[in-house]
């Protein structure tokens, strides 16, 4: 049976947390920070694990735990990591030709390789999200490697469905904010079964904002759910004195069009200074 980093830290702790909603043991659920949400137009949910004293600070508890979305341009993580491992791609700076979903005579959808567009690094398409460059990878490293790699690492509802290169943008494979942070603490911390190498490659090609009080990683993604709201990631970590703290903001909107990119790059933003961030003091 799968077992998540929440459940693994909290245990029998978690029925109380449900029914009290107060600050207790090793979690901290703080349901004031939907202002933050709220002041955006968007619903969601905001986690931060302390690594070093083991505690949660979580607003939304239930839709933190208990609700899966579609991982989008979070999946770039695990694709890249699974890309360089077999050798499909040999690092950052290796180039990946970006592709094309065409129809066929028939109706069917196949790839396309776009020979107008021009190519991109993998750490490039990493940090600027063109899904269609790790569609193209997707394709590469083959659907039975893919299944294998998401089977056996427990990946989500390890749903992917028959098209090899969109499945985490197509609301089949989902997963919930709280394996999105656990996989944040394996890949910080050379824990999850990649070569460190591998590890290593994929943690230096997310996006960063770093002086010398404290370093901010994150990545940031954007889709449509089955009923047509956007829905967006934004989950990393920010060191403070050689010390990780792993964040993951999920959140909706009613508004297709909305930049949940920036609106939750704001809210984490906004809710770490609130807790003392950013100043190089924790």
């Amino acid at each position: 049976m799968k077992t998540s980093l929440f459940a693994l830290l909290v245990g029998s702790f978690l029925s109380t947390v449900l029914f009290t909603a107060c600050s207790s043991g090793n979690v901290t659920v703080d349901n004031s920070l939907q202002h933050y949400f709220d002041s955006a137009g968007v619903k969601g949910s905001f986690s931060l694990f302390d690594n070093g004293q083991g505690h949660f600070t979580i607003y939304n508890l239930p839709r933190y735990r208990d609700s899966l979305y579609q991982p989008g341009a979070t999946f770039d993580i695990l694709l890249s990591l699974i890309a360089i491992q077999t050798g499909v791609v040999k690092d950052d700076t290796s180039i990946i030709r970006p592709a094309i979903k065409m129809k066929d005579a028939n109706g069917r959808f196949t790839l396309d390789i776009a020979s107008d567009l021009p190519p991109l690094t993998l750490g490039t398409a990493f940090r600027t999200d063109p899904g269609i460059a790790f569609g193209e990878l997707a394709r590469k490293i083959g659907i039975d490697t893919l299944k294998k790699w998401i089977d056996s690492l427990q990946y989500g509802n390890k749903e992917i469905g028959p098209d090899t290169t969109a499945f985490w943008h197509d609301n089949i494979l989902k997963i919930n904010a709280d394996e999105q942070l656990g996989l944040l603490k394996k890949l910080y911390f050379n824990q999850l079964p990649f070569f460190q190498r591998t590890q290593e490659i994929v943690r230096r090609m997310m996006p960063a904002e770093n002086n010398s009080s404290f370093r901010f990683t994150y990545k940031t993604s954007q889709g449509v759910k089955e009923d047509d709201y956007a829905i967006g990631w934004v989950m990393g970590w920010v060191e403070e004195n050689k010390h990780p703290y792993f964040f993951v903001v999920n959140l909706e909107s009613a508004d297709p069009n909305k930049d949940l990119g920036a609106a939750g790059l704001t809210i984490a933003k906004g809710i770490l200074q609130q807790l003392g961030f950013f100043q190089g003091k924790k």
